[in-house]
Protein backbone atom coordinates (compact mmCIF):
# COMPACT_ATOMS: atom_id res chain seq x y z
CA UNK A 1 0.00 0.00 0.00
CA UNK A 2 3.19 2.20 0.37
CA UNK A 3 1.18 5.13 2.74
CA UNK A 4 0.15 3.76 6.15
CA UNK A 5 -3.30 4.86 5.25
CA UNK A 6 -5.58 4.52 2.05
CA UNK A 7 -5.62 7.83 -0.36
CA UNK A 8 -8.63 9.49 -0.83
CA UNK A 9 -8.79 11.88 -3.95
CA UNK A 10 -11.74 14.70 -3.31
CA UNK A 11 -12.95 16.33 -6.85
CA UNK A 12 -13.95 19.49 -6.96
CA UNK A 13 -17.11 21.74 -8.47
CA UNK A 14 -17.93 20.60 -11.43
CA UNK A 15 -16.36 17.05 -11.91
CA UNK A 16 -17.36 13.61 -12.09
CA UNK A 17 -16.68 10.36 -13.04
CA UNK A 18 -19.58 9.69 -15.81
CA UNK A 19 -18.59 7.85 -19.02
CA UNK A 20 -15.27 8.85 -20.41
CA UNK A 21 -14.70 11.82 -17.96
CA UNK A 22 -13.10 11.37 -15.09
CA UNK A 23 -12.41 13.26 -12.41
CA UNK A 24 -8.88 12.52 -12.20
CA UNK A 25 -8.19 11.85 -15.36
CA UNK A 26 -5.42 8.70 -15.11
CA UNK A 27 -3.85 10.36 -12.06
CA UNK A 28 -5.45 7.44 -9.51
CA UNK A 29 -4.63 4.87 -12.03
CA UNK A 30 -0.85 6.05 -12.00
CA UNK A 31 -0.44 5.85 -8.36
CA UNK A 32 -2.34 2.59 -8.58
CA UNK A 33 0.32 1.30 -10.65
CA UNK A 34 3.52 2.56 -8.34
CA UNK A 35 1.92 0.49 -5.56
CA UNK A 36 -0.55 3.16 -3.68
CA UNK A 37 -4.37 1.62 -2.63
CA UNK A 38 -5.79 5.23 -4.22
CA UNK A 39 -9.71 5.35 -4.13
CA UNK A 40 -11.53 8.42 -6.04
CA UNK A 41 -14.52 10.37 -4.52
CA UNK A 42 -18.11 10.31 -5.58
CA UNK A 43 -19.49 13.25 -3.83
CA UNK A 44 -21.74 15.37 -5.98
CA UNK A 45 -20.36 17.34 -8.99
CA UNK A 46 -23.00 20.38 -7.67
CA UNK A 47 -23.66 19.92 -4.27
CA UNK A 48 -23.00 22.24 -1.12
CA UNK A 49 -20.30 21.90 1.15
CA UNK A 50 -22.57 20.65 3.77
CA UNK A 51 -24.62 17.92 1.37
CA UNK A 52 -20.62 16.82 0.22
CA UNK A 53 -19.29 16.48 3.52
CA UNK A 54 -22.03 14.15 4.21
CA UNK A 55 -21.56 11.95 1.13
CA UNK A 56 -17.64 12.37 1.94
CA UNK A 57 -17.83 11.18 5.49
CA UNK A 58 -20.05 7.80 4.08
CA UNK A 59 -17.08 7.28 1.96
CA UNK A 60 -14.57 7.36 4.04
CA UNK A 61 -16.46 4.83 6.42
CA UNK A 62 -16.99 2.18 3.95
CA UNK A 63 -13.25 2.71 2.81
CA UNK A 64 -12.42 1.84 6.86
CA UNK A 65 -14.80 -0.60 6.65
CA UNK A 66 -13.12 -2.32 3.90
CA UNK A 67 -9.50 -2.16 4.64
CA UNK A 68 -9.39 -2.18 8.24
CA UNK A 69 -7.43 1.17 8.27
CA UNK A 70 -7.89 3.42 11.14
CA UNK A 71 -8.04 6.69 8.89
CA UNK A 72 -7.11 8.12 5.43
CA UNK A 73 -4.90 11.00 3.37
CA UNK A 74 -7.14 12.90 1.71
CA UNK A 75 -5.81 14.75 -1.66
CA UNK A 76 -8.59 17.11 -2.21
CA UNK A 77 -8.84 18.95 -5.58
CA UNK A 78 -10.38 22.58 -5.65
CA UNK A 79 -14.04 23.06 -3.51
CA UNK A 80 -13.43 19.12 -2.32
CA UNK A 81 -10.65 20.95 -0.24
CA UNK A 82 -13.64 23.10 1.38
CA UNK A 83 -16.35 20.04 1.58
CA UNK A 84 -13.16 18.09 3.27
CA UNK A 85 -12.51 20.95 5.83
CA UNK A 86 -15.87 20.76 6.73
CA UNK A 87 -16.41 17.29 7.12
CA UNK A 88 -13.60 17.09 9.66
CA UNK A 89 -14.56 20.19 11.61
CA UNK A 90 -18.04 19.73 11.49
CA UNK A 91 -19.13 15.69 11.80
CA UNK A 92 -16.81 14.64 13.67
CA UNK A 93 -14.33 12.87 11.18
CA UNK A 94 -11.17 14.82 13.25
CA UNK A 95 -10.12 11.13 13.86
CA UNK A 96 -10.26 9.37 10.81
CA UNK A 97 -8.09 11.96 8.95
CA UNK A 98 -4.28 11.58 8.65
CA UNK A 99 -3.47 14.06 6.23
CA UNK A 100 -5.28 16.52 4.64
CA UNK A 101 -3.81 18.01 1.25
CA UNK A 102 -5.17 20.68 -0.58
CA UNK A 103 -4.62 21.65 -4.62
CA UNK A 104 -5.78 24.94 -5.66
CA UNK A 105 -8.65 24.86 -2.92
CA UNK A 106 -10.51 28.60 -2.57
CA UNK A 107 -10.10 28.97 1.08
CA UNK A 108 -10.87 32.24 0.88
CA UNK A 109 -13.31 31.71 -2.47
CA UNK A 110 -12.72 32.60 -6.05
CA UNK A 111 -13.44 36.21 -7.60
CA UNK A 112 -14.96 34.38 -10.71
CA UNK A 113 -17.53 33.02 -8.17
CA UNK A 114 -18.32 36.63 -7.12
CA UNK A 115 -18.92 37.64 -10.46
CA UNK A 116 -20.72 35.29 -11.69
CA UNK A 117 -23.45 36.34 -8.70
CA UNK A 118 -23.45 39.67 -10.04
CA UNK A 119 -25.58 38.64 -13.16
CA UNK A 120 -29.48 39.01 -12.93
CA UNK A 121 -31.02 37.00 -10.51
CA UNK A 122 -33.86 35.64 -13.07
CA UNK A 123 -30.96 34.60 -14.91
CA UNK A 124 -28.94 33.10 -12.59
CA UNK A 125 -31.80 31.42 -11.39
CA UNK A 126 -32.79 30.17 -14.90
CA UNK A 127 -28.97 28.95 -15.12
CA UNK A 128 -28.77 27.09 -12.35
CA UNK A 129 -32.11 24.91 -12.93
CA UNK A 130 -30.55 23.92 -16.09
CA UNK A 131 -27.06 22.78 -14.62
CA UNK A 132 -28.68 20.84 -11.83
CA UNK A 133 -30.89 18.84 -14.42
CA UNK A 134 -27.68 18.28 -16.07
CA UNK A 135 -25.49 17.14 -12.98
CA UNK A 136 -28.84 14.60 -11.73
CA UNK A 137 -28.82 13.39 -15.28
CA UNK A 138 -24.82 12.73 -14.52
CA UNK A 139 -25.29 11.35 -11.18
CA UNK A 140 -25.74 14.03 -8.58
CA UNK A 141 -27.98 12.77 -6.05
CA UNK A 142 -28.72 16.57 -4.48
CA UNK A 143 -27.28 19.34 -7.24
CA UNK A 144 -27.32 22.94 -5.74
CA UNK A 145 -25.71 25.07 -8.13
CA UNK A 146 -26.78 28.07 -6.68
CA UNK A 147 -25.55 27.41 -3.06
CA UNK A 148 -22.23 25.89 -3.95
CA UNK A 149 -21.54 29.23 -6.15
CA UNK A 150 -22.58 31.72 -3.11
CA UNK A 151 -20.14 29.24 -0.78
CA UNK A 152 -17.20 30.13 -3.63
CA UNK A 153 -17.61 33.96 -2.81
CA UNK A 154 -14.70 35.80 -2.21
CA UNK A 155 -13.95 36.13 1.44
CA UNK A 156 -11.07 38.24 3.67
CA UNK A 157 -9.09 37.30 6.01
CA UNK A 158 -8.90 34.26 8.70
CA UNK A 159 -11.88 31.99 8.84
CA UNK A 160 -12.29 30.52 11.77
CA UNK A 161 -12.60 27.07 10.83
CA UNK A 162 -9.49 26.88 8.88
CA UNK A 163 -8.22 27.80 12.12
CA UNK A 164 -10.23 25.02 14.37
CA UNK A 165 -9.14 22.51 11.65
CA UNK A 166 -5.36 23.33 11.94
CA UNK A 167 -5.64 22.98 15.89
CA UNK A 168 -7.10 18.97 15.15
CA UNK A 169 -4.52 16.11 14.87
CA UNK A 170 -5.31 16.26 11.15
CA UNK A 171 -1.77 17.53 9.41
CA UNK A 172 -2.91 19.95 6.70
CA UNK A 173 -0.84 21.11 4.04
CA UNK A 174 -2.01 23.23 1.37
CA UNK A 175 -0.36 24.06 -3.04
CA UNK A 176 -1.04 26.98 -5.10
CA UNK A 177 -1.01 26.75 -8.92
CA UNK A 178 0.03 30.04 -11.23
CA UNK A 179 -1.34 30.07 -15.13
CA UNK A 180 0.17 32.14 -17.54
CA UNK A 181 -1.58 34.06 -20.22
CA UNK A 182 -1.12 31.32 -23.49
CA UNK A 183 -0.19 31.99 -27.21
CA UNK A 184 -1.52 28.23 -28.33
CA UNK A 185 -5.09 27.92 -29.54
CA UNK A 186 -5.05 25.07 -27.40
CA UNK A 187 -5.11 26.85 -24.52
CA UNK A 188 -7.98 29.36 -25.52
CA UNK A 189 -10.42 27.77 -23.27
CA UNK A 190 -8.45 27.93 -20.55
CA UNK A 191 -7.64 31.38 -20.91
CA UNK A 192 -11.25 32.40 -20.77
CA UNK A 193 -11.88 31.91 -16.70
CA UNK A 194 -8.01 33.47 -16.45
CA UNK A 195 -9.09 37.01 -17.72
CA UNK A 196 -12.34 36.93 -15.86
CA UNK A 197 -10.66 36.31 -13.04
CA UNK A 198 -7.54 38.97 -13.24
CA UNK A 199 -10.46 41.27 -14.52
CA UNK A 200 -11.98 40.99 -11.26
CA UNK A 201 -8.89 41.06 -9.38
CA UNK A 202 -5.96 43.11 -11.20
CA UNK A 203 -2.59 41.83 -10.41
CA UNK A 204 -2.97 38.90 -8.58
CA UNK A 205 -1.52 35.75 -9.46
CA UNK A 206 -4.13 32.50 -10.18
CA UNK A 207 -4.49 29.49 -11.50
CA UNK A 208 -7.26 30.89 -13.35
CA UNK A 209 -9.73 30.29 -11.02
CA UNK A 210 -7.95 30.54 -7.53
CA UNK A 211 -5.88 33.40 -6.88
CA UNK A 212 -3.06 32.17 -4.68
CA UNK A 213 -3.84 33.66 -1.21
CA UNK A 214 -7.02 31.58 -1.30
CA UNK A 215 -5.17 28.47 -1.71
CA UNK A 216 -2.84 29.30 1.09
CA UNK A 217 -3.91 26.51 4.05
CA UNK A 218 -2.61 25.02 7.56
CA UNK A 219 1.43 24.34 6.00
CA UNK A 220 2.27 25.81 2.63
CA UNK A 221 4.09 24.88 -0.04
CA UNK A 222 3.27 27.41 -3.26
CA UNK A 223 2.85 26.52 -5.99
CA UNK A 224 2.95 22.77 -7.65
CA UNK A 225 5.76 23.73 -10.01
CA UNK A 226 7.42 26.25 -11.59
CA UNK A 227 5.63 25.95 -15.15
CA UNK A 228 1.98 27.39 -15.98
CA UNK A 229 -0.74 25.19 -14.78
CA UNK A 230 -4.22 25.70 -14.70
CA UNK A 231 -7.32 25.34 -12.07
CA UNK A 232 -8.24 21.90 -14.61
CA UNK A 233 -4.93 20.69 -15.91
CA UNK A 234 -3.95 20.10 -11.81
CA UNK A 235 -6.64 17.23 -12.30
CA UNK A 236 -5.49 15.93 -15.88
CA UNK A 237 -7.99 17.92 -18.25
CA UNK A 238 -6.69 19.16 -21.49
CA UNK A 239 -3.22 18.78 -20.34
CA UNK A 240 -0.57 18.81 -22.96
CA UNK A 241 1.58 15.61 -23.10
CA UNK A 242 4.80 17.19 -21.48
CA UNK A 243 3.00 18.63 -18.90
CA UNK A 244 1.32 15.55 -18.22
CA UNK A 245 3.84 14.16 -17.33
CA UNK A 246 5.16 16.95 -14.70
CA UNK A 247 1.69 17.01 -12.88
CA UNK A 248 1.94 12.83 -12.64
CA UNK A 249 5.42 13.37 -11.06
CA UNK A 250 3.89 15.62 -8.54
CA UNK A 251 1.14 13.64 -7.16
CA UNK A 252 3.97 10.78 -7.04
CA UNK A 253 6.16 13.22 -5.08
CA UNK A 254 3.33 14.60 -3.01
CA UNK A 255 2.55 10.44 -1.96
CA UNK A 256 6.19 9.70 -1.33
CA UNK A 257 6.14 12.72 0.85
CA UNK A 258 3.45 11.13 3.17
CA UNK A 259 5.05 8.01 3.23
CA UNK A 260 8.03 9.79 4.25
CA UNK A 261 6.43 11.12 7.30
CA UNK A 262 4.36 7.89 8.17
CA UNK A 263 1.15 8.64 7.02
Amino acid sequence: MKTKYPLLLVHGLGMKDCLLWRSFGRIDRILRIQGYQVYTSDVDAMGSIENNAAQLKAEIQNILSLTGAEKVNLIAHSKGGLDAKYMICHLGMANCVASLTTLCTPHRGSPVATGILRAPKILLGLVAVCVNGLFRLMGDKHPDSMTACRQLQRVQGELDFDTLLINEKVYCQSFSATMKRGRKKADFVMQIPLMFSRYMEKGVETDGLVPRDSAIFGVYRGDVMEDSVSHAEMVDFMVADKKRDKIYAFYSALCEELVQMGF
